[in-house]
């Protein structure tokens, strides 16, 4: 057999892949980028459910303390709470306002000592500044699961100001919240819209500004809704008159 002959026997046993074996390897591809996107989805959704979990558990535990105690954590004058919660040796002005810095930090402790929350807050003296609403530490507040801690405080800072003439109590998911996460429990537990109804993003402040607020919401018309385009991984809601 000549030089040439076997050549080109070599070059037709090279053919490239047939479309059978094309079709299974885009098939494999399809299943695997499946799996990730569905994993990504259980994620989410995981994500979403304990976010839920938390603040459900926040608002059970407010709400039963209050009706226990005919008071607020946090705002429970200091002559009843040294006597009726275990360790506390602190307590607010009884006001009805968890305002001050102080009771914001109190509020935790009095569910802790009520048994209501579990976390470990046992520093009677802890204050939640204006500045830390959103960035408190997992010390002194409950981990939003994201790394930042949750606050409860007595105010307007939702996205949405201009709407809320009265002020009242807030739970504050704390920074560090991928906006999709937030924008899937709105439309669970709200309106799915983040500048209005009672769970919005959060306004911004010192720390955690307003241009990280501005970055988690698109205009669209005159309503802010959640920004899913260029989603961001940093964001805070406030659930309001929780």
């Amino acid at each position: 057999m000549s030089t040439h002959t076997r050549m080109r026997k070599q070059l037709n046993r090279q053919k490239g892949f047939t479309l059978i074996e094309i079709a299974i390897v885009l098939v494999i591809i399809g299943l695997l980028l499946g799996g990730v996107l569905k994993g990504q989805e259980l994620i989410n959704t995981a994500r979403v459910r304990a976010l839920n979990n938390s603040v459900d558990g926040i608002t059970a535990a407010w709400f039963s303390f209050q009706d226990r105690y005919r008071s607020f954590p946090g705002d429970y004058l200091t002559a009843r709470a040294v006597v009726n919660l275990p360790k506390v040796t602190a307590g607010g002005n009884g006001d009805g306002q968890v305002l001050t810095p102080a009771e914001r930090g109190l509020a935790w402790v009095h569910l802790q000592a009520a048994g209501y929350i579990t976390g470990g807050y046992t520093n009677n003296a802890a204050s939640i500044a204006d500045a830390d609403l959103y960035v408190c530490s997992t010390v002194l507040c409950p981990d939003n699961g994201f790394g930042s801690g949750m606050v409860i405080a007595h105010g307007k800072v939702q996205y949405d100001s201009v709407a809320a003439t009265v002020s009242a109590h807030e739970l504050i998911t704390g920074q560090g919240v991928p906006v999709d996460v937030l924008a899937e429990l709105d439309r669970k537990v709200d309106d799915g819209v983040a500048g209005a109804g009672l769970m919005q993003i959060g306004l911004g402040g010192t720390t955690w500004t307003t241009a990280m607020a501005a970055a988690c919401v698109s205009l669209v018309g005159t309503v802010n809704e959640y920004q899913l385009q260029t989603p961001s991984d940093n964001c805070a809601a406030v659930f309001r008159n929780f």
